[in-house]
């Protein structure tokens, strides 16, 4: 016979603890930001200073630990400066390329 699992009793799910090294977390902020969507940008560069240890990320970029949090919950919208410095500290650049070839 089959157990039944309960929703409830799942294990949530961090994302935070599947960013192994640096191509992993570029793969997953190339995927976000796909979406185009800056809350959901602000929201992965989080999850990933988490995974890297928000203190550690803090120093390298220059932010305050608190700075950090508060610029990259899910509803913020942070400058491009402190994008660009979370970046630089998580190792990762943002890279543009062509949208849609022209014909």
């Amino acid at each position: 016979m089959t157990r039944r699992i309960k929703i409830s009793e799942l294990p949530e799910f961090d994302m935070a603890e599947h960013l192994p090294d640096e191509q992993a977390i570029a793969e997953y902020l190339t995927i976000v930001l796909e979406e185009n969507d800056p809350a959901a940008l602000a929201s992965a560069l989080g999850t990933v200073a988490r995974a890297r240890g928000m203190t550690e990320i803090a120093k390298a970029s220059g932010i305050t630990r608190e700075a950090l949090y508060k610029a990259l919950r899910p509803d913020a919208k942070p400058r491009f400066e402190t994008v660009s410095r979370v970046c630089a500290a998580l190792g990762v650049k943002l890279v543009a390329q062509v949208a849609q070839p022209h014909a």
